[in-house]
């Protein structure tokens, strides 16, 4: 890609429209409408981050995000489907039939609060809480919400190749950080010193393995040294948002690969250190391969364009180690199920406090594990019951995935699968069809009583009425 001499002020490199590919057929036409209304208002629009990037390198990026000069609260008024979230980052979502388009403040390199708003010098509205920009003192950003320049906001983001922007005024892609010059080298690098950055915000490390991953690039060797070194910290981010990421990062379809570069820069242990203990000793003289060959299976099937809940996602990466917990119990006398209970729960203690898995996707888990016993009875105690269950997709496709090459449990899943295509419920006898369904009890209207002392009908009922 050829470089415009073109250049702004604050040292940006601008290329023209006529020198890259990127076409506005490509966008998202509600991002668009967004740009173009900003623009139609005096404010400065752009996209921004990895729509740009994935449009550079010919793929089609999932989410388009917009960035402007307009305040949160400025973007509201202009759009009736406008709703502003965040704490941390104020940010407006505007909500479309198809799409969640996001829209974010230029923000600043000031890293504290500015005594008085800059707007109320030129009249306009005094804002009830001012923007601000707070830290711990380790460094992590709790809030960031002053505002700046466009070059700044750039300078704020994670990488260079994620810092590139989109001009809908003239077409221009516009490069504050040498983003275009890491992006056809294929390199994954901070923006600003790799250390900093990654104490301003820990869930960059797994970002950082996630786009090398799915993009093939290699990660630029001081961000590499300063990700190992700090991969401990990793554990100072919100449970929540680290679940998150590894979602992202697991559904990726390129799993087996990150898994390779968590393990790799020490993030894996981190997050999961009993686990990883375990894959790392022998069961029975045997090392646990199972994982490996679930994140495999997992981007083939992600590759193909079919979905993977989490819930089964999980079963299948973390099944092996809950069925030896399981088993533990058992030998400690305790049922199946109630073995099983008991090693999803001691799993989900593990694992919650680091990546908070959701209460309804560990239960959801848990019936995916517990009720494979059930696939054995056929057709059992109220089958339609069982195949009306909310995860029976997921306990078949769990079943079929690690036990399905064996011939007779095959044979088991094929007549539930066939029972579950049939229109009828398993349970009703052959004359019992929708056709000669045997007729309903007709229930009995119970008669109203008439107050005490009343004469003639009560009012307001059906004899007052005039109209049929």
């Amino acid at each position: 890609m050829k470089k415009s001499k073109s250049h702004e002020k604050s040292g940006s490199v601008i290329i023209a429209r006529q020198e890259h590919g990127i076409s506005r057929k490509l966008m998202s036409p509600n991002s668009l409408r967004i740009l173009y209304r900003l623009k139609d208002n005096g404010y400065i629009g752009y996209l921004v981050g990895g729509c740009v990037r994935d449009l550079l390198l010919g793929r089609e990026p999932k989410d388009f995000d917009v960035v402007t000069n307009a305040t949160p609260n400025e973007v509201k008024r202009m759009f009736r489907n406008c709703r502003l979230i965040g704490r941390r980052f104020r940010l407006a979502h505007l909500h479309y039939q198809d799409e969640i388009i996001e829209v974010a403040t230029f923000r600043s390199l000031a890293s504290e609060e500015p005594e008085t708003d800059p707007k109320e010098a030129h009249g306009a509205e005094h804002r009830q809480r001012p923007p601000r920009m707070l830290k711990d003192d380790d460094g992590m950003i709790l809030r960031d919400n002053v505002y700046g320049t466009p070059a700044e906001d750039a300078q704020r983001r994670d990488f260079t190749v994620n810092s590139l922007s989109y001009n809908i005024a003239d077409f221009s892609i516009i490069d504050y950080t040498g983003g275009l010059a890491d992006l056809n080298a294929g390199i994954i690098r901070t923006i600003g010193v790799p250390d900093v950055r990654f104490q301003e915000d820990p869930v960059r490390m797994l970002r950082a393995v996630r786009f090398a991953a799915l993009l093939g690039f290699t990660i630029e060797e001081n961000t590499r040294t300063a990700l190992v070194g700090a991969a401990d910290i990793i554990v100072r981010s919100a449970p929540a948002r680290l679940y998150e990421e590894m979602l992202k990062i697991l559904l990726s379809g390129e799993a087996a690969k990150c898994y390779d570069l968590l393990r790799q820069t020490g993030l894996f242990a981190a997050l999961f250190p009993n686990f990883s203990n375990w894959l790392d000793a022998e069961s029975e003289g045997f090392p646990h391969t199972r994982f490996g060959h679930m994140l495999n299976y997992v981007d083939d099937r992600i590759q193909q364009g079919y979905k993977i809940s989490p819930p089964l996602l999980l079963a299948l990466l973390f099944g092996e180690y809950i069925d030896e917990k399981a088993e533990h119990f058992r030998r400690q006398g305790a049922p199946w199920l109630q073995s099983v209970d008991a090693a999803v729960a001691e799993f989900m203690g593990e694992t919650c406090p680091i990546v908070m898995i959701m209460n309804r996707v560990g239960i959801a888990l848990r019936n995916i594990i517990s009720q494979q016993t059930r696939l054995n009875k056929i057709p059992g105690r109220r089958p339609e019951s069982f195949i009306a269950h909310h995860d029976f997709n997921d306990i078949i496709e769990y079943c079929r995935i690690t036990r399905g090459d064996k011939k007779d449990v095959a044979k088991q899943l094929d007549w539930w699968v066939a029972q579950a295509q049939q229109q009828t419920p398993v349970s009703l006898p052959c004359e019992l069809t929708n056709e000669t369904k045997a007729p309903q009890r007709k229930r009995k209207r119970r008669r109203r009583l008439k107050p005490h002392g009343s004469k003639g009908p009560r009012p307001n009922s059906s004899a007052d009425r005039d109209t049929p």
